[in-house]
């Protein structure tokens, strides 16, 4: 009797693990908080105050390329390119960061750094999309407004179930 009781117990421990495990949100949502939170002017993203250098050379990285077009397989060559594609695009963002020595594909960017959401860097990583929030923004080259294509900073909400959600380490 005793160990039926403890193996119950375990299953009713493992349930509920389980059950926090998959609680997560199903959506990227911005989130405004002051000090903490990036802001978007006429397309660019402006940085808060306090953001590590890490995050600053990111956020300029992104600015630098925001307008440029959408190509297949951009930025892949080398990280300097005239158009990027969505894993170009978070490659060049995390290689101005420090924390990423050659572009990567968005199957290679689920794995890349740690689980989960980061303080002021998260990835978002599936077979065949990628993107990226920086200090609450997201930089993508979809689901954005109708009429853009390419790198973009967005406050839109987008679906993230199926994403893999990682990362830099520090960050």
């Amino acid at each position: 009797m005793p160990l039926r009781c403890a193996c119950s117990m375990l299953l009713v421990l493992i349930s509920a693990m389980l059950c926090q495990c998959s609680s997560g949100s199903s959506r990227w949502e911005y989130d405004f908080v002051p000090g903490k939170t990036a802001v978007i002017i006429r397309g660019k993203a402006v940085p808060p105050a306090n953001a590590p250098p890490a995050v600053l050379r990111a956020i300029s990285a992104g600015n630098r390329i925001c307008m440029k077009p959408y190509r297949r397989g951009g930025g892949h060559a080398c990280f300097e390119d005239s158009a990027y594609d969505c894993s170009g695009t978070v490659s060049y963002i995390l290689h101005a960061a420090g924390k990423l020595d050659a572009p990567s594909t968005s199957s290679g960017l689920r794995s890349f750094g740690r689980r989960g959401h980061g303080r002021w860097i998260t990835v978002y990583a599936r077979k065949g999309h990628v993107f990226c929030e920086i200090a609450g923004l997201r930089f993508d080259t979809g689901y954005n407004d109708h009429d853009s294509e390419g790198p973009r900073w967005t406050d839109r909400p987008r679906p993230i179930k199926g994403y893999s959600v990682r990362h830099p380490a520090g960050l």
